[in-house]
């Protein structure tokens, strides 16, 4: 099965879609399945982009309302987490994962499906110490704290990640596990973005909640974005028993959709060819939702995932044989994805423009659905309620920028919080204090020691390499040759050459190639600027 890859869509859905058309027309096959790693931008209508959390004159259309409002369809299924740039109100409405438009998917806050017998698990968002004990108690309209907390990683999601007994095939996250640098070429990642470093020798920049799900699910592969560079590890596993087989993951992040930049990579993964062509729930992870149910909190009360300390009478809620049974039956033993999609929100009108339209916290049928089917809560009615009883929600929208204190940072119980140490990056849109590269340990049991292999920098290089450039761009989308010099590609094999995973499968290489008569600037700028060009409503010639 093809399995085409994107980093930071940024709402550029049309290129992307043109970008795979090209890769089709000149690879081996059709693609199957498109995966996104966040950024994706939802965005439906002018309230929408008020719900985005980018300064406002960043805020623009761009092209997903079209998918929306059928005007368009996805060629390819598509599937997509959640990052730090979303319509938060948008997919807010589908906590478990849904539609968003005719064969487009979102995961949910976490979540994991089947697709051709392909086990694809993901979670949405970034990690932020302070927001990451709380509840899910944002709800729109937003404030200047909650319009950013809002897509903060949470303990639970990661506890019911960390139920999981199944092999996982496929992983995505937005922003990166903690630690993954020390398993590519460290040393062309210092070079292509160097104020990483401290973060990097300090082993603070990533995600720790990302590094401990890495080390529990061992997924075959782990895609992220967010950095916005294109960079590969090979991440070998220790085992614990001498009788298991010793498991890898191969990492790869990538960049943003834009020209001469590294955000599409097209992969071969092993399929069942007797599962179906269709969407499917995952057993396993319906029964741990089924079984978390009780733990849902709508609060900005810090509280611990139970554990085994003796102050809790359950802690494990992994799905037991009988428990799986129990939600197939509930199910009538039909796992498929309905395709009940349905507009809940009014179509962005380039003829028309409203730009007062008010923000409403939505139930989206789709939600109601399904926890009416499996039996557990949705957490949007929970909210509701609350807001009723409680007025927890902001009570105003973001003012025309976003500022403000984030979300009222809580010292951090661990010892090892290194928040303070984190490096700006010139290539990401600053949002005032909230640095994009954070923080703490997570678990007060893990000290993130991963007892796992480094690789050299030889073992680095090659599979880095084994990730061809693949850059096959539309005519809008030029590829300089000087992206090309000095790439692991250039140096380490032919272009045009299968290259080995060190798994026995190949995959194939496609020659990079210049794709317009434009020419090149005469000299490249050293730093980047900030992401201005994502969201100019016209492109701008991007220098990085």
């Amino acid at each position: 099965m093809r399995v085409a890859v994107a980093g930071c869509c940024h709402g550029e859905l049309d290129k992307i879609y043109e970008t795979l058309a090209l890769a089709e027309r000149r690879g081996p096959g059709p693609i199957d399945l498109l995966l996104c790693c966040g950024d994706f931008q939802a965005v439906r209508n002018e309230a929408d982009l008020r719900c985005m959390a980018v300064p406002p004159k960043y805020r623009h259309m761009q092209t997903f309302y079209r998918y929306y409002s059928g005007e368009k369809k996805a060629p390819v299924l598509t599937i997509f987490i959640g990052g730090n740039h979303e319509a938060s109100n948008h997919l807010q409405e589908l906590p478990y994962g849904g539609w968003v438009a005719p064969n487009i998917y979102y995961l949910g806050l976490a979540g994991v499906v089947k697709y051709r017998g392909v086990r694809i698990g993901g979670i949405s968002g970034i990690f932020k110490s302070h927001d990451y004990r709380k509840g899910h108690f944002e709800c729109p309209p937003y404030n200047a704290a909650t319009i950013r907390s809002i897509y903060h990683v949470r303990n639970i999601e990661v506890y019911k990640l960390k139920q999981l007994k199944q092999p996982m095939d496929i992983f995505l996250s937005h922003d990166w596990p903690r630690s993954i640098y020390h398993y590519g070429n460290k040393k062309q990642l210092l070079k292509t973005k160097s104020f990483f470093r401290q973060e990097v020798e300090n082993n603070t920049l990533g995600s720790p909640a990302a590094s401990e799900l890495l080390e529990h699910l061992k997924p075959t592969y782990w895609f992220s974005a967010h950095l916005h560079v294109k960079f590969a590890a090979l991440m070998q596993h220790q085992t614990m028993d001498k009788g298991q087989s010793t498991k890898a993951t191969k990492f790869l992040a990538l960049d943003k959709c834009l020209p001469h930049r590294d955000f599409l990579q097209v992969i071969e993964v092993e399929h069942d060819p007797s599962a179906p062509d269709y969407l499917e729930y995952d057993a396993e992870w319906l029964t741990i939702l089924r079984a978390t149910n009780d733990l849902i909190n709508v609060t900005e009360r810090l509280w611990n995932m139970p554990e085994n300390n003796g102050l809790h009478t359950r802690w494990d809620y992994s799905a037991t044989k009988e428990a799986i049974n129990e939600v197939l039956e509930k199910l009538n033993h039909d796992l498929k994805v309905p395709n009940n999609f349905s507009i809940t929100a009014a179509c962005y009108d380039p003829s028309k423009p409203q730009t007062q339209m008010q923000l409403v916290h939505r139930i989206n049928p789709q939600t109601t659905e399904f926890c009416a089917q499996l039996g557990i809560t949705d957490i949007n009615v929970r909210l509701q309620k609350a807001k009723e009883d409680q007025h927890l929600c902001g009570d105003y929208e973001g003012q025309d920028d976003v500022e403000g204190n984030d979300s009222g940072e809580e010292p951090s119980e661990y010892n090892t919080d290194t928040s303070a140490l984190s490096s700006i990056n010139p290539d990401e849109i600053m949002l005032d204090e909230e640095e994009e590269y954070d923080d703490s340990i997570v678990s007060a049991q893990s000290d993130l020691n991963i007892p796992s292999v480094e690789l050299s920098s030889e073992q680095a290089s090659d599979f880095s390499a084994s990730f061809s450039d693949i850059r096959i761009l539309p005519s809008s989308m030029t590829v300089s040759s000087d992206d090309t010099s000095g790439s692991p590609v250039c140096k380490e094999g032919n272009s045009g050459d299968p290259v080995d995973l060190g798994d026995g499968k190949d995959l194939t290489t496609v020659p990079l190639k210049r794709l317009s008569d434009e020419h090149e600037p005469e000299q490249r700028k050293k730093i980047k600027r900030r992401n201005q060009a994502i969201y100019a409503a016209v492109d701008d010639n991007d220098t990085a």
